[in-house]
């Protein structure tokens, strides 16, 4: 069964969708208002207190007090995907890479750059897996599912920008 909340934040609302597996939620999208929002399918079941470990944790960071999460995340992904979302995730709080960074790390070619942002370009989980912190060689801030400038704005929050 899926389930989820909302929950009020600097970069606008977001939506967090989870599973119950082995009695806990396993949360498998946060979603924010942008290009590319998920919105709440028949089926779904509202459920505030499913994420009762969630929600704190997301404020805590908005209010600059952690860094990082401690959050059960659902799989999904190919495994291309996966490495490359493996290599977000281990990108530091407060700090940027490049889209050419990932794929050195993972040990993909300079020519896929465009396959890491693609997969990038699917995380599930914003602001849980940290892919605003992915930017262009040059330094620019491209791309990010809920736009550009909700990725400047968490950027800011994390003294990056």
């Amino acid at each position: 069964m899926t389930l989820y909340t909302t929950m009020a934040s600097p970069v606008g609302e977001l939506l967090l969708v989870g599973e119950v597996r082995g009695g806990r939620t396993v949360l498998t999208a946060v979603s924010m208002a942008g290009a590319k929002s998920l919105l709440v399918q028949p089926g779904w079941v509202g459920d505030g207190e499913a994420f009762a470990g969630v929600v704190p944790q997301l404020a805590a960071y908005f209010a600059g007090e952690r860094g990082g999460f401690d959050i059960a995340l659902g799989e999904g992904g190919t495994e291309f995907q996966r490495k490359v979302w493996g290599a977000v995730e281990g990108i530091p709080y407060g700090s940027t890479t490049t889209y050419g960074e990932i794929a050195r790390r993972i040990g993909a070619p300079r020519a896929a750059v465009r396959a890491v942002g693609s997969a990038i370009g699917a995380n599930p989980l914003l602001i849980v897996r940290p892919c605003h912190r992915v930017i262009g060689a040059d330094g620019s801030l491209t791309g990010y599912a809920g736009g550009v400038e909700s990725k400047r704005q968490l950027l800011a929050l994390e003294r990056v920008a």
